[in-house]
């Protein structure tokens, strides 16, 4: 037998969007995009009628009261219909959403109005916000930068389908980050979830940078660990190596239950534990280091986020840096109703803080 194999059942993933069947899924990306365009609750019938009737509107009561029940939907009055919670804007936003992509005449546009304001980074970012709100009619924001490293309270990866996952990172001071991470396809998703607990239990009050060096010593100490141990079983014959370089296994000989010592025994399950630890090390390292480099625009919805705590708001902002490839130096965006229209102004901030981040220190001759 071999001393990878993992006989533990994957852990349970709790989050409402992972539980999603493709039915439900498609019924509630419907209510929220019927929100957002009109703002009135999205009863049954219509949502049939829209739907060509692919379903009955029994059906969808059924299923809008599974969402409801989830704490993705919720019902102002008993018979106005349903419209989206704030924690289901929020999972909606980041794991469903289609982002609509903006053209390259409205491309140049941004470009040229930024442009105007020269090469000062802090008069850049003024053009930009005057801009965004007239396009988006929306009030612009600027947040100052976040100096010190974030740390951890909780942290919980979610698989959003192939190559996808979504980091929920709750920090010390109480506030919520959701970033999508592209990850190497074939992630299984238990190790997304143990990932997840492994760094919750073992790192909770710890910086990202913090836990990164600390999973690598603990990886090096327990590698070396490895080393002493199978040197010696492979030395006594109780042990070969098979596999490859990526993902080597120790085969335990058929004769291993003729062991001389008791030691020998403790050698193997100590090696089947190190295994184990090792696998689990990798797999949150790996997402820790995804989970730092992510950039792009970050999306907060209403009052679940201690940082912006106003029922029925959204604020959508993205980093922006004092030069091209500089790390970010602060952010900015807007601030709207819960039902803006995500697909389009989250696009639009985006591509205006590359902007600021391309225009910034050039030389006037340059822009």
């Amino acid at each position: 037998m071999t001393t990878t194999t993992n006989t533990k059942p994957p852990a349970q993933n709790t989050s409402p969007l992972a539980e999603l069947d493709q039915r439900a899924r498609e019924v509630f990306a419907r209510i929220v995009q019927a929100y957002t365009r009109d703002g009135n609750p999205v009863g049954s019938r219509t949502l049939a009628r829209a739907m060509n009737m692919r379903l009955s509107p029994a059906t969808l009561r059924n299923v809008m009261a599974d969402l409801e029940a989830a704490g993705l939907l919720n019902s102002p009055h008993p018979s106005a219909g349903r419209i989206p919670s704030e924690h289901g804007l929020q999972l909606y936003v980041n794991g469903l959403l289609e982002r609509a992509d903006l053209s390259q005449e409205k491309k140049d546009e941004i470009r040229e109005e930024v442009a105007r304001a020269g090469h000062d980074t802090d008069a850049l970012v003024q053009r930009a916000l005057s801009m965004l709100c007239e396009l988006s009619a929306c009030a612009g924001l600027v947040a100052a930068p976040a100096l010190d490293d974030v740390v951890i309270r909780h942290m919980e990866f979610v698989s959003l389908g192939p190559g996808r996952v979504l980091l929920v990172l709750v920090t010390s001071s109480g506030h919520v980050e959701n970033r999508v991470l592209d990850v190497p396809l074939g992630l299984p998703s238990f190790s997304l979830v143990e990932a997840g607990n492994y760094i919750s239990r073992n790192f909770a009050g710890h910086s990202l940078r913090d836990a990164q060096n600390e999973i690598n010593t603990a990886m090096r100490r327990d590698r070396a660990r490895l080393d002493e141990i199978t040197r010696r079983l492979v030395k006594r014959g109780l042990a070969s190596w098979a596999g490859d370089e990526t993902r080597p296994a120790l085969v335990v000989s058929g004769h291993a239950h003729l062991l001389a010592s008791i030691e020998d025994g403790e050698d193997i399950e100590r090696v089947r534990h190190l295994f184990s630890a090792l696998e689990r090390q990798e797999a949150a390292l790996k997402l820790l280091r995804l989970s730092e480099r992510a950039e792009g625009v970050q999306i907060f919805i209403g009052a679940e986020n201690e940082l912006f705590s106003l029922a029925g708001c959204a604020m959508i902002v993205a980093p922006y840096a004092e030069r091209a490839g500089g790390a970010p130096v602060g952010a900015l965006g807007v601030i709207g109703p819960a039902r803006l229209d995500y697909a389009r102004i989250i696009p639009m901030v985006d591509y205006t803080a590359q902007v600021v981040r391309d225009l910034a220190g050039r030389e006037p001759r340059d822009v």
